[in-house]
């Protein structure tokens, strides 16, 4: 078990951060004209209501996720404790390592065993990579391309292009990866992974590459023989929650800038949480804040009001998840310690 100054400072480190970004934007960008120019009016509020509706939707997809990958072994509520706990642990550590990594813990607590929470959460992962696989055609079929990489400071969209299409190349081929390792040649990718980390300065990755190839069979041996309409569930369950994510933003839009084309707040929501993947920081603290100011100014006519529609968003997609976990996590740790001191 963590020590609790531990976890607090983990806590604490990427809310000081996403805190000292905001400040600086303040200092730069903000105008106090803006908040004037905001009407508390019934429409502002009835949207940051549909807001809080599009963050339930995003849970409630996960959880049904949960509910359908464990082919119900999961209570509804079995499952949204593992929903916010791997919220919670995308919050306070980088998005590289993201919350899955310590989903089979919190699986296996709630009665699933370490092997198959490790299947588990690596279909999670298979099923999140292939829904952005997937949509980025029909985003670019809504939305010209120009409006999502060709407007504003040339550097800004240049860099903001040359970023996503590297991101975008990674995931596919790590999808690629995952499918066959999974689904078609488990032992093949396996095989291959093997030989790949034997070479030069790979080596010292062997032993992870070993584990992920095994990881892989395993999860192969469990899902090979689903039907197609567990797959449609399960992918269906992951579209809910993405989109969801997606268009909390389209309602705080609606409400603060109705004004905005909604198809391209939706299409740039697609491009911030790809480029988010690979967010070095705590949950993408200071670079979510800094990157949705800088990418959608232009569609509310400044930095000021997109510095204010950031921080409702990050409050119900990241600070909220900070405080419910502030809540679960401790009886969560003390469930673990009785199990320890009883078998003991």
């Amino acid at each position: 078990m963590k020590h609790p100054f531990g976890l607090i400072f983990k806590m604490l480190v990427p809310i000081a951060i996403g805190m000292a970004v905001v400040w600086w934007l303040f200092s730069r960008e903000f105008d106090p004209a803006v908040l004037d120019s905001i009407h508390w009016s019934s429409r502002v509020l009835l949207c940051i209501v549909l807001a809080l509706l599009f963050m339930a939707g995003r849970d409630y997809g996960m959880t049904w996720r949960f509910r359908i990958l464990t082919d119900r072994s999961l209570s509804w509520l079995s499952a949204l404790k593992v929903c916010m706990l791997c919220e919670f642990t995308s919050c306070v550590t980088p998005t590289t390592a993201g919350g899955s990594a310590f989903g089979m813990l919190f699986l296996h607590r709630e009665g699933i065993e370490f092997g198959k929470g490790t299947a588990l959460m690596m279909t999670t992962l298979f099923l999140d990579n292939l829904f952005f696989v997937f949509t980025l055609p029909l985003f670019l079929l809504l939305v010209p391309y120009d409006l999502l990489f060709g407007f504003g400071e040339r550097a800004f969209t240049v860099g903001l292009q040359s970023v996503f299409w590297s991101i975008y190349g990674l995931l596919t081929a790590w999808t690629a990866v995952l499918c066959t390792g999974i689904l078609i040649k488990p032992r093949a990718i396996r095989t291959a992974l093997g030989r790949l980390f034997r070479l030069g300065w790979l080596r010292r990755w062997a032993d992870k590459a070993d584990t992920l190839g095994a990881d892989m069979e395993a999860t192969g041996r469990d899902l090979r023989h689903r039907s197609l309409s567990w797959w449609l569930k399960a992918f269906a369950a992951t579209s809910v929650s993405w989109l969801s994510r997606f268009l909390l933003v389209n309602a705080l839009f609606l409400g603060f800038a109705p004004g905005a084309d909604q198809f391209v707040v939706l299409a740039r929501q697609f491009v911030v949480w790809v480029i988010l993947m690979v967010s070095p920081t705590p949950g993408g603290a200071g670079i979510s804040e800094w990157l949705f100011t800088t990418y959608y100014g232009d569609l509310l006519g400044g930095a000021g009001m997109a510095l204010v529609i950031a921080l409702f968003w990050r409050i119900l997609s990241y600070y909220v998840y900070l405080i419910i976990g502030c809540f679960i996590l401790p009886s969560w740790l003390g469930k673990g310690l009785k199990k320890s001191r009883k078998y003991a």
